[in-house]
C-alpha cells in the first residue's frame, strides 16, 4: 500500500509540473461562509496561495476570517481551461456574540483541506471557481470537525494582455 501511495504522489508531482497556468495572479471574491475578498497569487508553473478574509454577521452572532491556502493545480485535458486543485491551508476566526444572558467572544483557529474546479475564460480576464473545504476547528466557537465549507469564487485576473 505505501508503495502504492508512493507512485501516485510521484506521478501527481509529475503531472501537476508539467502544467503551465494561463495568469499569474488575480483577485476577486469568494461567495461562502463568510463571503470574502480573495486574492490568488501562483508561485510556480502549478501551485498558488490564495489568501482570503471576509465577515458575516446575523442573530446577535458574528466572526471575521482570514485566511491563507497553499494549492496544487492540474488540467482536465478534455476541457480547454479547466483545472482541478487541490490543497491545505489554515485560518483565523474573530468571534463575537450577544446572547442576552451570555455575551462574549474568542478567537479561533483552523486547518482545513481544498478540493476545487477552477475554469480560466480564454477571451476575457476572468476566472470562476468552486471548492470544498472541510475544515477542523482547533480551537473557538464551533470545535472539531466540518465538512460544509466551500465556497463559489469569481476573480479578476491582474495584468492579462
Amino acid at each position: 500500500m505505501k508503495n502504492l501511495l508512493l507512485v501516485f504522489f510521484i506521478f501527481m508531482g509529475f503531472a501537476a509540473t508539467s502544467y503551465a497556468q494561463n495568469y499569474d495572479h488575480a483577485i476577486g471574491l469568494r461567495l461562502g461562509y463568510p463571503n470574502s475578498v480573495s486574492y490568488k497569487k501562483f508561485i510556480s508553473e502549478s501551485s498558488a496561495v490564495e489568501l482570503y478574509g471576509g465577515f458575516r454577521s446575523f442573530s446577535g452572532y458574528s466572526y471575521v476570517r482570514a485566511a491563507a491556502a497553499y494549492q496544487i493545480h492540474a488540467p482536465i485535458e478534455s476541457v480547454v481551461g479547466l483545472n482541478y486543485y487541490y490543497g491545505a491551508g489554515a485560518g483565523v476566526n474573530i468571534f463575537t456574540f450577544d446572547a442576552g444572558f451570555n455575551d462574549g467572544g474568542n478567537i479561533g483557529v483552523n486547518v482545513s483541506g481544498y478540493l476545487g474546479l477552477e475554469y480560466t475564460f480564454a477571451d476575457i480576464p476572468l476566472v470562476i471557481s468552486a471548492d470544498w473545504v472541510p475544515t477542523f476547528q482547533i480551537n473557538g466557537f464551533g470545535n472539531g470537525f466540518g465538512a460544509e465549507g466551500g465556497a463559489l469564487a469569481v476573480r479578476y485576473i491582474l495584468g492579462r494582455e
